[in-house]
């Protein structure tokens, strides 16, 4: 049985910096290819990014079973397990009960929806609006997630969590509008790289990626609410549980959120030896997500000849080997962040995910300082817009810590 690490464990950590990393990655190579190398065609951007979810599964349990030296199938009866008990809501049945193919399938679908209309109107705002506009009013879904939270599940406003997620919220607005520099000021040159000339239609780009923050807000409390495995306090400390008992610490008085402890005791019989339960750190999202990458590349290729044939996105293959690499690199780092992400939301919790997510506001205006024009974007204002992303992600994990 593989490690269970806790909140601040390696393995969620390592998964948080590859998240922050693979987003940056993949909001510049999508600006880059859509602004620079003019291969605007974001519904198929989409759709190869998406596609390739697909991969992350195979790998997973590929590695696993290479470094543990036990068969794949092992792996998958832990998983039918898992799913059985969590989707059917049977806690205490044996190996024997009936997988519910319907309500997995309805649970995939939807799943499928969620990530696909808020990421594809992203790769359409992209081509429309400054990069870094699009980082800040995406990132705001971690606002919209507790907004969301507190009113779906009539909880009470709890002072410090609102308090972290408006600080998180300001922080972002100045790293993105913190003020021009002194150099830009003598010079009257805008050299922030909001100022783009790519940038052909601002507000609708803001304003889709608007309606996406919202979508992704409410998609990541639906996540954890009916899609993320339960805590597990079957486990010899449940507290370090692969999927720990976050939502109590996020949610309070939501107890309608996770089943009651009693039912998760764990039946000795609906276990063998042949088997891994609970499944490994990340094993069962890595499973969903690649599910997602299946049905986006079996079903959502329909519309691409409908775009075309309507004149909306006309379809035409890269011109060469570099837009086809920057393509690559596009899919590639979606799998990362995409898979990384729901990882996050199973062991940490839409809030907590969603504020430490913001962080890739500092990554991208540290990315442009890096690859665009220097140091001299760099104000007090974003400089403390990025300390007030941090320490309100900090704010929050220290009180998760405190309440668990």
């Amino acid at each position: 049985m593989s490690d269970s690490p806790r909140l601040g464990g390696k393995s969620a950590l390592l998964v948080f910096v590859l998240v922050l990393v693979a987003y940056v990655v993949e909001s510049q190579l999508a600006q880059y290819i859509q602004a620079t190398l003019k291969y605007r065609q974001p519904y198929f951007l989409f759709y190869a990014a998406h596609s390739s979810f697909w991969i992350i599964f195979p790998l997973h349990v590929a590695y696993l079973s290479l470094t543990t030296g036990r068969p794949v199938k092992d792996y998958m009866r832990g998983l039918s397990l898992a799913i059985k008990r969590h989707v059917a809501g049977s806690f205490k049945g044996s190996e024997d009960i009936k997988f519910p193919w319907p309500r997995f399938a309805t649970m995939l679908g939807l799943m499928t929806v969620g990530v696909t209309l808020p990421a594809l109107l992203w790769f359409c705002a992209v081509s429309l609006a400054p990069l870094t506009d699009v980082t800040a009013i995406w990132n705001a879904n971690a606002f919209f997630a507790y907004m969301i939270a507190v009113k779906m599940f009539k909880l009470p406003w709890d002072r410090k969590r609102m308090f972290a997620v408006v600080l998180a919220t300001g922080g972002v607005m100045a790293v993105i509008y913190g003020g021009t520099s002194i150099q830009e000021e003598k010079n009257k040159q805008p050299v922030v790289s909001r100022a783009v000339p790519t940038a052909t239609a601002p507000l609708l780009g803001d304003l889709l990626t608007l309606v996406g923050s919202i979508g992704y807000g409410l998609y990541q409390v639906l996540y954890k609410k009916h899609i993320a495995l339960p805590s597990d306090p079957g486990r010899e400390e449940s507290s370090q549980s692969s999927y720990a008992p976050i939502l109590r610490a996020s949610f309070d008085d939501a107890s309608d959120l996770d089943p009651p402890d009693e039912d998760l005791a764990l039946d000795p019989q609906s276990i063998s030896d042949t088997m891994v339960f609970p499944p490994p750190f990340g094993l069962h999202p890595n499973l969903l997500t690649s599910l997602v990458g299946v049905l986006t590349l079996l079903l959502l290729w329909i519309p691409l000849p409908v775009l075309h044939y309507m004149g909306a996105e006309p379809f035409h293959w890269p011109a060469n080997w570099h837009v086809a690499l920057v393509i690559l690199g596009i899919a590639l780092s979606g799998v990362v962040y995409n898979a990384g992400f729901m990882i996050l939301l199973g062991v940490w919790g839409p809030i907590i995910a969603s504020i430490g997510n913001l962080m890739t506001t500092v990554f991208t205006f540290a990315s442009d300082v890096v690859f665009g024009a220097g140091l001299e974007v760099v104000t007090f204002w974003n400089f403390m817009g990025s300390v007030a992303i941090v320490a309100a992600f900090g704010i929050l994990v220290e009180d998760l810590i405190v309440n668990r």
